[in-house]
């Protein structure tokens, strides 16, 4: 850190531009004053200038410059000194965009690869026509343009590591290094890939004969650790490097592939290795840290002609006096914020924007923009000049059209990695540090006026949160935080505005007082329009975190009452002596039971704010439409059965790649027949075993529905866990409380689990010794109980770790043993619940020894029972979905070894069994998992 701050103190003595390469601790940001505080001793910050306090000084390792720097060279004599705690910075950063770029070059070496292996033709023709057009050249002019250029390949790195020596940036050069290292090493696997174990068309595609005889290499010898050194040291940021660089590189590459020692794919797999290489270092190790310090920012405003006394960092809190979240931006979204104070003059109030804060929530606006449609979402790779013009553009065209917002005076970049914006100072406080009842109807009223302003020249905010809207000490509102912003926005974009900020000022005044003062400014057809847009995902990340919030304060309410009202009931009963037997009184007093439990949830029960704000306009405007706007391109329901679709066609062609399909044609179609049948009554087997533990009503029929659409989870989750959590929701939509659903679906649990033992234990009895082989796991079985053992191992070591789990499992199970007790009282529903486990078991030994006979296979009833209870309790260990190929081995291997039959006749009938029972039913399974969710079922 020592040498870090030497480094800039060097800087500025020689006169050089600071540019912000300094390197120093990670430490967290100190919190500040207020706004209104510092806006307070803005007028006497130059009187104080000189007791203000240097942070190198004050804090080890921050990169705020030296302790005593000279007067500025224009003479002014002013010190360079910094108020307030400026924030130590991170040594490196790790940016998501380099993260981008190198799965981009992954991917683009992919491409190659995938091109030279399927357009053998295309790529043979193409380097016949480079050849005979090299063929025209003059072999002198090849030989000394590629001796040059080969020469320059080598220097051109090397001048640039003395220049940036000589400046100190020793750190970029070590990383250009690391890079060139990398790329040197991935460079010789590939080559020897290609030449040892790669497909004949991938070596025809990146070789051939060189005119010294032998073959070509596959990747360029040098070139890709040039290219990766380049490209970590960031040449390219700076112009006349970036263009002596492609100069020199396309030389080279040039007279390569003239001089006939490089295929055309062998070059270009040579820069996406460089390239790739490069990139996926910068994010491994992280670039250094560039963002520019208080003293850059001093320098540059003078550059940009003002007369700087002192910059004070400043911080908002990280909680509002309504419960908001402030923090989850701070400094990365919106820049961070500098109080100027001038040597004569108004003070200031700079925002510094660098590569890092561009790099903030890029995968965020990434899949923002991939998931929502209809909606211009900021980009999330936007160059820094790019941002400075946006936010430059909507403070100009924001004042334009008459709405208070902060007049911008100057822009400067501070150095290649950072730029600057001085606004004029407002000296106010934002929204979310007022308390509540300082959010008046006026104030909501003059904040709405400034929406309209903008709205009425289509210019669409995009960020009203409390932070955007700043209250000055006259009580005008301001609009501040416009990089977020859109000109020219559509309607969708401005009713969304209206929206957040109806969310905004509904959570802090509630929802009658924001609508009201909405409706005094923008009147009820410009609010009625906007509830289409009243849903969670058009609203600001942060509010909706805060609506999440409420919404589980809201069910934590409802349980405490549920709880109330429960122990109230039992205290009563108590209080009434001992039961009397008659099933008539007891009846009575379940139904009294539910009743109190029903009032208790009615009293505090309480619609969400959406909701109410929807109902507050609709009073006003009956007739509004309020049905939620499409707004996901691709929703998460379609998203997952287009990834379990993919996965279940990939495991599918994956298990038929060694099997005869030729010999499944050949099957007896009567048996095959019966075997359907078994399949579907299944469903009908397990809808009954499920409500055989639910003394609650539950519709027949959907239960069965629910079963069927079972089978498409399966294909996204273990076979012992999909049904559970599937079975679970469903009898919650179904009416039951999540204790009582969760302990329903508990007991079936224990009951099945003890039936299959005694079943398996029975039929092997049964089985006779002449039977009784071992049926060995599979791999697959195996690796799944030895990770399953350690994290049991892990969960148990780990103090914290075992008492999460044991609180989750007693909270989820706590409820089984009464179940139990209730159910057991119900002869009826018991015998409903542990006949259709039976029949469900039966009907699987069924289906598999129909599929057996449908393949002329000679096995014993009892023999397949054994086998397939066996089988699939090994199967249902296996982490996979659905126990894809644990299942299968399993079944296989004991129809082999303990039913004695061939292997292509077992393989043949499990496979025909897993398609019968698992997956057929995935298409119907998904029309059900639709319809139910649809329907608010699941």
């Amino acid at each position: 850190m020592i040498r870090d701050e030497e480094d800039q103190t060097e800087r500025q003595r020689s006169g050089e531009s600071p540019n912000g390469e300094t390197h120093s601790a990670a430490a967290l940001p100190a919190h500040l004053t207020g706004p209104d505080d510092r806006a307070a001793g803005a007028s006497n910050a130059a009187a104080g200038a000189s007791k203000a306090v240097s942070k190198d000084s004050a804090a080890p390792g921050a990169s705020a410059g030296p302790a005593a720097p000279p007067p500025s060279g224009d003479g002014t004599g002013v010190s360079e000194r910094l108020e307030g705690d400026e924030p130590l910075l991170a040594a490196r950063a790790h940016r998501p965009s380099d993260l981008v770029r190198f799965l981009i070059g992954t991917l683009g070496i992919a491409v190659v690869l995938g091109i030279a292996y399927f357009a053998h033709g295309t790529t043979a023709g193409l380097e016949k026509d480079i050849d005979k057009g090299a063929g025209q050249a003059p072999p002198l002019v090849i030989s000394i343009t590629a001796v040059v250029a080969s020469i320059a390949v080598l220097l051109v790195p090397v001048a640039f590591a003395i220049e940036r020596l000589v400046k100190r940036d020793g750190l970029r050069i070590a990383d250009g290094v690391l890079a060139a290292v990398l790329a040197h090493g991935v460079s010789l696997a590939v080559a020897l890939w290609v030449a040892e174990a790669a497909p004949a068309p991938i070596q025809d595609a990146l070789t051939k004969s060189a005119p010294s005889g032998g073959l070509t290499d596959p990747v360029h010898n040098y070139l890709g650790p040039v290219i990766a050194y380049m490209t970590a040291v960031g040449m390219a940021r700076r112009p006349r490097w970036r263009v002596l660089l492609w100069v020199v590189l396309l030389t080279d590459a040039l007279s390569v592939l003239a001089s006939g020692y490089m295929t055309t794919l062998a070059i270009i797999l040579t820069l996406l290795i460089g390239w790739s290489v490069a990139y996926g270092t910068l994010y491994a190790v992280g670039s250094p840290n560039v963002r520019p310090t208080g003293q850059n920012l001093l320098a540059g405003l003078r550059r940009v002609g003002f007369r700087p006394v002192s910059a004070l960092h400043t911080e908002e809190p990280a909680l509002a006096p309504g419960g908001g979240d402030r923090g989850e931006k701070g400094d990365h979204e919106r820049g961070r914020r500098y109080l100027v104070t001038l040597e004569d003059g108004a003070p200031l109030d700079v925002t510094i924007v660098d590569r890092e804060q561009q790099a903030h929530g890029y995968f965020y606006r990434a899949w923002r923009r991939l998931m929502l449609r209809g909606i211009s979402t900021r980009r999330s790779s936007q160059s820094l000049r790019q941002a400075l013009e946006q936010e430059a553009l909507l403070a100009y065209a924001a004042i334009a059209a008459g709405a208070n917002a902060p007049k911008l005076i100057a822009t400067s970049e501070l150095g290649p990695d950072a730029v600057m914006l001085v606004y004029e100072h407002i000296g106010g406080r934002p929204l979310e540090a007022l308390p509540d009842d300082e959010i008046t109807d006026e104030l909501m009223r003059a904040a709405w006026r400034q929406v309209k302003a903008l709205q009425s020249r289509r210019i669409a905010h995009r960020r009203l949160t409390g932070e955007a809207l700043v209250v000055d000490r006259s009580g005008a509102v301001f609009l501040t935080d416009l990089r977020g912003g859109e000109i020219a926005a559509g309607d969708l974009v401005l009713l969304m505005d209206i929206a957040q900020l109806l969310t905004t000022f509904g959570l802090r005044v509630g929802p009658e007082r924001a609508v009201a003062a909405a409706l005094d400014v923008l009147g009820p057809d410009a609010i009625a329009d906007s509830l289409p847009l009243l849903q969670p995902i058009a609203l600001n990340r942060g509010t909706r975190s805060m609506l999440r919030r409420l919404a589980k304060q809201r069910a934590d309410r409802e349980r405490e009452a549920v709880l109330a009202a429960s122990r109230a009931r039992k205290e009563a009963r108590a209080k009434g002596g001992a039961p009397s037997g008659d099933r008539k009184i007891e009846r009575a007093e379940k139904n009294l039971d539910k009743r109190a439990i029903d009032e208790a949830l009615e009293e505090v029960r309480e619609e969400d704010l959406l909701t109410r704000i929807r109902q507050e306009v609709l009073r006003i405007r009956p007739e509004a439409e309020i049905t939620p706007a499409r707004l996901e391109r691709i929703r998460p329901r379609t998203l997952v059965s287009i990834i379990a679709g993919t996965l279940a066609a990939y495991l599918l062609l994956s298990q038929l790649t060694d099997v005869p399909l030729a010999g499944l044609f050949d099957a007896h179609w009567g048996w095959v027949a019966a075997a359907v049948l078994c399949s579907a009554a299944s469903y009908l087997a397990a809808a009954l075993s499920l409500l055989g533990f639910v003394p609650e009503k539950v519709p027949f029929w959907r239960t069965v529905s629910a079963q069927v659409a079972g089978s498409f989870v399966k294909l996204v989750a273990p076979a012992a866990i999909g049904g559970v959590a599937l079975n679970t929701r469903f009898l919650q939509r179904s009416g039951l409380r999540p204790g009582h659903a969760v302990a329903s679906v508990g007991v079936s649990q224990l009951f099945g689990l003890g039936s299959h033992v005694l079943l398996l234990l029975g039929f092997g009895y049964l089985t006779g010794k002449e039977h009784s082989a071992s049926i060995p796991p599979s791999r697959t079985v195996i690796a799944g109980l030895l990770t399953a053992a350690v994290l049991a191992l892990i969960v148990t070591a780990i103090p914290a770790l075992r008492k999460f789990v044991t609180t989750r499992v007693r909270s989820l199970f706590a409820g089984v043993v009464p179940r139990m007790l209730d159910v057991v009282q119900r002869p009826r529903k018991l015998a409903s619940g542990i006949g259709g486990m039976l029949l469900l078991t039966v009907v699987f030994v069924l289906c598999l020894y129909a599929s057996i006979r449908a393949f002329g296979g000679e096995v014993s009833f009892v023999v397949v029972a054994t086998v397939f209870l066996a089988g699939n309790a090994l199967g249902s260990a296996a982490p996979t979905p659905g126990g894809i190929g644990a299942v299968e081995g399993a079944l296989i291997l004991g129809l082999t070894t303990v039913g004695k039959l061939d292997g292509a006749t077992a393989t043949s009938a499990v496979l025909m069994f897993r398609a019968l029972t698992f997956w057929l039913p995935v298409l119907p399974g998904w029309v059900a998992f639709t319809r139910l969710t649809q329907r608010k079922l699941l």
